[in-house]
């Protein structure tokens, strides 16, 4: 992937290779997908479309993309085949921004919009930053010349979408850059109308992260609130625990349903903790460690371990499997502490580092005992291993933290109440 501040014009996207993780090649690229935000604040960039085998087009989310260098795009995890459908609040790069008229707002001149670059920002999102624009109109051909210029964002008027356009766009602007935990203490705090027009208006991963952070009668009224197509998309993008937990709360015919409509790949890890004791070992776990067979060195762990998208309880050690090393892995063989990986050469293979004085946890294991065991060992995640030394998940201390607060501990906002009338200035 390249790094932040690299910049990607858009059009030299369009029809690129797309491979995913076992270098097979998936699709090519037939657009960008962005959210226009009001203000004139930079796009933010939501994914790429990308046709597939029978002219498919799929929707491809810009946390899936691990590498847009070398005329290729690169992509990790599983891929979600459903047929793209474009959202209202979405807006195609290039079958929608592309030859638009604008106005430099400098000298109020009418420019022509030839191609939008997009960077990587420090927090590893995507957004749009330069508009490459020709002074003057150009028609349809593009035979007329005139001066070329790369301006930002921030200097084009015309482009901004209205209140009006974009339904809960001007409540969005304000929530921007909320924690998802704060966003949905927020949310929590709406009118279910309300509450049903901001999550309509997010985009699946943002709405993932925030459904993780609300109680569960929030989080039930949302799903039921959406399209069976799109509730299945954002039970993908969240963890297989927080997705079965959600799942559980739903009747049972319902629940079917949406583990019906998702991937397969998405849909077996969220099946195999629902068959689990709610206060268990196996009803807490996450089924998506961080897991090295033995012959991995120190630099892949560390590598690993920095992906962005890790949560700091998982990314705090690594579980050392014999092949496969997908949960339910190989043989279990130990945990190796992102500690001891940091006093180590980066050559050095983790199968010589591993820590296998710790017992697992069998997947059975009641609450009581999973806190008394992260407790007594100081650690923040632990191994859940199944009668076979199989590793099926591992328990984050945040998990267990869920279970002994009380129920009702969402209710109470950190920083004091908040309503709609706080957030939006409404009256």
């Amino acid at each position: 992937m390249a790094g932040p501040g690299s910049r990607v014009f858009i059009s030299h996207l369009s029809g690129v290779a797309v491979f995913d993780p076992n270098g097979d090649q998936v699709g090519r690229v037939r657009d960008v997908v962005v959210s226009l935000r009001i203000g004139g604040r930079p796009p933010r960039v939501l994914g790429l479309v990308v046709e597939v085998i029978g002219r498919r087009r799929i929707f491809l989310p810009m946390t899936r993309v691990t590498s847009l260098e070398s005329g290729q795009v690169l992509t990790t995890g599983v891929i979600n085949m459903r047929r793209f459908e474009q959202r209202q609040s979405e807006t195609l790069v290039l079958g929608e921004l592309l030859d638009r008229t604008v106005t430099w707002s400098k000298n109020a001149q009418e420019v022509t919009v030839l191609d939008v670059a997009m960077v990587q920002t420090r927090l590893r999102e995507w957004e749009i930053s330069k508009v490459f624009v020709q002074v003057g109109r150009v028609g349809r051909l593009r035979k007329a010349k005139g001066e070329t210029l790369t301006l930002d964002w921030k200097d084009v008027t015309g482009f901004s979408v209205t209140e009006e356009d974009q339904g809960a766009a001007n409540l969005l602007a304000t929530f921007d850059q909320l924690r998802p935990a704060d966003l949905a203490n927020v949310m929590h705090h709406l009118s279910s109308k309300r509450r049903a027009e901001v999550a309509a208006a997010l985009d699946d991963e943002r709405l993932a992260d925030v459904l993780e952070e609300l109680p569960e009668d929030d989080q039930v009224e949302i799903i039921g609130k959406l399209k069976d197509e799109r509730a299945a998309d954002i039970l993908e993008a969240m963890d297989p625990d927080d997705a079965a937990d959600l799942l559980s709360e739903l009747p049972g015919e319902e629940a079917e349903r949406l583990l019906q409509l998702m991937e397969p790949d998405e849909a077996e890890p969220v099946r195999r903790l629902l068959r689990y004791e709610e206060n268990t070992a196996g009803g807490l776990m996450t089924t998506e460690p961080i897991v090295l067979e033995p012959d991995s060195t120190v630099a892949e762990a560390l590598a690993r371990v920095r992906v962005a998208d890790n949560k700091p309880a998982l990314a705090a050690q690594v579980f050392v499997c014999r092949p496969p090393n997908e949960t339910p892995t190989g043989k279990y063989l130990g945990i190796v502490h992102f500690q001891r990986l940091l006093r180590e050469p980066p050559y050095t293979l983790v199968g010589s580092l591993v820590d296998d004085d710790l017992d697992p946890l069998p997947p059975d294991t009641p609450l009581p005992l999973i806190t008394s065991y992260l407790a007594t060992y100081n650690i923040v995640a632990a191994p859940v291993v199944d009668e076979a030394d199989h590793l099926v998940g591992a328990v984050t201390v945040d998990d267990v933290l869920d279970h002994l607060l009380p129920e009702d501990w969402r209710e109470a906002a950190l920083h004091g109440p908040a309503d709609e009338r706080e957030v939006t200035g409404g009256r």
